[in-house]
């Protein structure tokens, strides 16, 4: 009799797990599969064994992506959540239009990346760029952004930071209203100002919040893609000119892009690809270590 009452509830859930294999698994399947041969996106599959993994061990652009994607991650998450957090904070402790604030620092998070990343370019370009009006403004010389490594580094993680600040900002305001007033008032009736408040109350509640959202940028961060093939992509014609001056810009998905579907190099793209997901399962397992609660 259970068993026929649960019918419906597996015929209702039968489209996602349809959908799912479709459109989600037999991609994943096939992405394997291809990753053991020389495809080249038309034509016969070429099985070449082991040696696409082989060659990816030793490939210096692999290895030299996932250096930038770490560093461009950690320029863009470390600012992004402190920025989020003050922002957060201005929003909890604001009255009027409290609602408004909230909708125009989303705004960036919904906006098109391509459309921002455009934008960018033209915010840090060497010549007419806003970034170089503001140094000469406060009297240190221009730099030349995308035509130096560390520039590219510096526009690319700015970007990935205005785009997601608002929406962690918004995750952290939930996390700062869900904190009982009770403890603000014992906190002040103790004698305790706002930085003792925040670094002893505020910010150890949060610490649930915090872990998720560096989790989920992270993850982000390991993934990032249209930021650095927006900004380089007039210099971009192969994985080895991709991401501007000495490969500056060039993330791991990015390295992808270039070697399937530049080069039509699918079965290496493939190995590429799972690479990625194998780093991005790393990266996420680590900073859950290093961030969880200890007992």
């Amino acid at each position: 009799m259970r068993g026929k009452r649960s019918v419906p509830a597996y015929l209702s859930l039968m489209p996602f797990f349809a959908a799912f294999a479709i459109f989600m698994m037999l991609p994943i399947l096939f992405t394997l599969g291809i990753a053991f041969t020389d495809w080249k996106g038309i034509g016969k599959f070429h099985f070449v064994g082991t040696q696409n993994f082989q060659y990816l061990l030793g490939d210096p652009l692999f290895w030299k992506s996932l250096l930038n994607t770490v560093v461009i991650g950690i320029m863009a998450t470390v600012p992004c959540l402190v920025l989020a957090t003050l922002v957060a904070l201005g929003l909890n402790s604001t009255v009027r239009f409290s609602n408004t604030y909230r909708v125009a620092y989303l705004i960036p998070n919904i906006t098109s990346l391509v459309a921002m990343g455009i934008l960018f370019s033209s915010i840090f370009s060497s010549n007419f760029g806003i970034a170089n009006a503001l140094l000469n403004w406060i009297g240190l010389s221009p730099i030349r952004w995308m035509q130096t490594e560390w520039g590219i580094k510096v526009a690319i993680s700015t970007l990935s930071c205005w785009s997601f600040v608002g929406y962690n900002s918004l995750l952290i305001l939930a996390g700062l209203q869900s904190i009982d007033k009770q403890v603000y008032e014992a906190a002040h009736l103790d004698g305790a100002g706002p930085v003792r408040t925040f670094f002893s109350i505020t910010l150890p509640l949060l610490r649930p919040i915090v872990i998720f959202v560096t989790i989920m940028s992270t993850i982000g961060s390991l993934q990032s893609f249209t930021e650095a093939q927006v900004m380089t992509s007039s210099q971009t014609s192969g994985s080895a000119n991709a991401g501007g001056v000495g490969n500056s810009g060039l993330t791991m998905v990015l390295y992808f892009y270039s070697v399937a579907f530049q080069e039509n190099r699918y079965g290496y793209g493939a190995t590429i690809a799972w690479g990625v997901m194998i780093v991005v399962v790393i990266g996420t397992i680590i900073n859950w270590y290093v961030t969880k609660e200890r007992s």
